[in-house]
């Protein structure tokens, strides 16, 4: 307990978290600001009707059924969807032991529908955009983190910047859906297996903590999407098996117990449901292909005109510079260039959002490559310049994003 006490005695918010900090609330902000002006659709209410049957079924339906049939393209979304009405019904139910009969909430002894919980629970629209909100601003956080970690305080500040100004990434926390979950889930896994990796070539008493975080991450990632895992464990044991140099043996065996570990908890996310957890490995959601399509789309549309020029001023500056084709900006390259090309032909998904965290992780490393050199002020000019572009085309989009 006086170890866990002195950890958290040793956080700082500092002057680098708090402006940190204020730019994610300014990504906050937008999104609030979007969502104020959204209207619900039938898309919001399948998931808040089939999020809410994963926590509370249904008598009509069998075990791990919904009314959406068998979920196997990312149960976690429906669940966050579905978790802001369950709560609530809970709540209201719990209320009416005290209320007169005539003023109770809750009439029948069965679910209200989601049209029945519109009247009954106010912002509905809000309470479902919320939940993906925050989990894009816990990947904002982690993208600061990494980039922080990685290429200091103006790295992480110009890949938290391109980040927080993404339309893309806006409009996936405007709507409930997995991909937002599984860009947290790619990103966060495949640099916490790069930590693990790290980790190895030190004690092996610092590798519990990290194998558990491993665990976690991937967890999530299997709930988002079943092909989300496998991206990231695959991407990321071959960076371990790059880095990890004279202490290759323990690799497989630890992304083994931290993968398996994630497959538990998804069959737990799925209530225990044999029957539903058998349904996602028997179905095509898994398939992918690989298209330049999505790349073409996301690099010639006018509101990513920013990360454009920056992406393209980083890649100049990567096959220029010899000392900046390091491991730092390398991984994040690759990943972004797979993860961009990568198409699901079995069930809806987006995997070139998952490759923006890696994308601007990228830009980040370069340009805190260049702000080291000669021209340090010019470059930093030049990155806020771009930045301001960027921030511009993104203010300019989220009417377009209502």
């Amino acid at each position: 307990m006086a170890h866990l006490f002195g950890k958290i005695s040793r956080f700082r918010f500092n002057l680098p978290q708090r402006i940190a900090a204020a730019m994610l609330t300014i990504f906050l902000a937008q999104g609030l600001w979007v969502a104020s002006r959204q209207t619900l659709s039938e898309n919001d209410y399948q998931y808040a009707r089939c999020g809410r049957e994963t926590w509370e079924g249904s008598p009509l339906l069998t075990p791990g059924s919904t009314s959406c049939g068998k979920i196997y393209d990312g149960i976690a979304a429906y669940r966050l969807a579905g978790l802001p009405f369950t709560l609530n019904l809970l709540a209201e139910r719990a209320a009416d032991r005290f209320r007169a009969p005539e003023d109770r909430v809750i009439v029948s002894q069965s679910a209200p529908s989601p049209w029945e919980l519109r009247h009954q629970m106010t912002h509905m629209l809000l309470w479902l955009r919320l939940p993906f909100l925050l989990t894009g601003c816990a990947l904002g956080g982690c993208l600061w983190w990494i980039s922080r970690r990685l290429f200091g305080n103006l790295g992480g500040y110009t890949a938290l910047a391109f980040y927080c100004f993404s339309p893309a990434i806006l409009g996936a926390c405007l709507v409930p859906g997995p991909e937002v979950l599984a860009a947290l889930g790619v990103y966060g896994g495949i640099y916490t297996l790069i930590g693990v990796a790290h980790a190895m070539q030190g004690p092996r008493r610092k590798w519990r903590p990290r194998i558990v975080l491993l665990t976690v991450i991937l967890s999530i990632a299997s709930a988002a999407h079943l092909a989300a895992l496998a991206v990231a464990v695959l991407l990321g044991l071959t960076f371990m098996l790059w880095i990890a140099e004279g202490r290759r043996g323990p690799i497989l065996p630890v992304v083994s117990i931290a993968t398996t570990g994630s497959v538990l908890v998804l069959f737990a996310w799925y209530g225990f449901s044999a029957s539903a957890f058998r349904c996602i490995f028997r179905c095509p959601a898994g398939f992918l292909w690989l298209s330049a399509d999505p790349a073409r789309r996301y690099f010639l549309s006018l509101p990513n005109a920013g990360v454009t020029v920056a992406t393209a001023a980083a890649m100049v500056f990567y096959l220029a510079s010899r000392r900046s084709r390091y491991f730092g900006n390398t991984a994040p390259l690759i990943g972004a260039v797979l993860l961009v090309l990568l198409i699901m032909t079995g069930a809806p998904g987006s995997p070139w959002l998952w490759s923006l965290p890696f994308l601007f992780t990228f830009i980040a490393g370069l340009f805190a490559d260049v702000y080291e050199g000669p021209h340090r002020r010019l470059a930093i000019a030049a990155g806020a310049a771009l930045v301001l572009l960027q921030a511009l085309l993104c203010l300019f989009h989220l009417p377009a994003l209502v």
